[in-house]
């Protein structure tokens, strides 16, 4: 059997983690309204800085590598040091950058967080050249992708209609994790979901789409278009079926959260590098959970996305037929 292969479609960016600050330490009005105050005219010292880089397709496009499946990215960054970073990131993880292209005219999107130190984080952000497609650079014609994996593109709905067009006369396989820019256009979003094979939302998210306020009730509503939904929510857990299945997960493990910056990307490929793999839907949840667990315990979106043979425990699942 040959490799599977995926391309994954959508932002790369230059992350930079503020951290280790007295001042970056949540205000809490009640525990579900919490923020974080910087007076204005200050200097507030900070104690650790790291580099990373992110953006959910070149996030998705590591977990697919570490996994041993060919990965490559497909997405527009500036011609600029932040730009190189991120094709450099992708270069030691063994992703083909080769359908990357470069912006004449905005940098590539730059992130700054600043991390509380219960892992939350405040995020200021350039999203430049991660919001700005052309259609022309994005073309899957000479391509022998097996899947293709497409996070937010900003609501570029013409340059997703032209995707997915194209991957369905190819017989490319499409897996959609779309974005606060999609979700804005409900009406053309249900129209792109008409070509989708697996859709990863959260709850709320998922309320954009559909009704209901139950996560079970969602995916079957969800699943009367596309045929394998996932809805996570948050420390509740992972709803997905694939019209035969349905399970219902709690987290994975308890562990202690440093950065939760790229955890819903792990989750969504993890779920597809096992799925790819013929894996059974429960498998798949189990390791995309493990995957995005093992992320929010390191700084970065990748630092702790999970390798080829790394350990998995299992975890309490509720499965039932449909």
């Amino acid at each position: 059997m040959a490799t599977p292969y995926i391309i994954t479609i959508g932002a790369g960016i230059q992350d930079v983690f503020l951290s280790q600050s007295d001042k970056f330490s949540p205000v809490c009005a009640n525990p579900n309204d919490c923020f974080l105050r910087l007076d204005l005219g200050v200097k507030v010292n900070v104690n650790n800085i790291n580099f990373s880089t992110g953006g959910g397709a070149t996030n998705a496009a590591v977990t697919f590598a570490r996994q041993g499946l060919r990965s490559s990215f497909m997405g527009t960054v500036g011609h600029d040091p932040a730009g190189q970073a991120v094709l450099t990131d992708l270069d030691k993880e063994g992703v083909d950058t080769s359908h990357v292209s470069f912006s004449e005219k905005f940098n590539t999107g730059y992130s700054v967080l600043l991390l509380a130190p219960n892992g939350e984080r405040t995020i200021l952000t350039y999203r430049g050249a991660s919001t700005h497609y052309d259609a022309s650079n994005f073309d899957l014609k000479d391509s022998d992708a097996d899947w293709i994996y497409v996070s937010s593109m900003a609501g570029s709905m013409d340059v997703l209609d032209k995707i997915f067009h194209q991957a369905r006369r190819l017989n490319i396989k499409i897996c959609f994790n779309p974005g606060k820019g999609e979700l804005d256009q409900p009406d053309q979003l249900r129209g792109l979901l008409q070509d989708v094979d697996i859709l990863l939302v959260n709850k709320e998210e998922a309320q954009q789409i559909v009704s209901g306020d139950n996560l079970s009730d969602m995916v079957r509503k969800l699943q009367r278009i596309v045929p394998t939904v996932i809805i996570s929510d948050g420390s509740n857990g992972v709803v997905a079926s694939d019209g035969k299945t349905i399970v219902e997960a709690g987290i994975y493990a308890e562990v202690n959260v440093v950065d939760r910056t790229g955890a819903g990307d792990a989750f969504g490929s993890g779920f597809l590098s096992q799925w790819i793999l013929g894996k059974s839907l429960r498998n798949s949840v189990v390791f995309a959970s493990a995957n995005s667990t093992s992320v929010v315990t390191k700084v970065g979106a990748k630092s702790g996305i999970l390798k080829a043979g790394a350990k998995i425990n299992d975890m309490d699942i509720i499965e039932r037929r449909m």
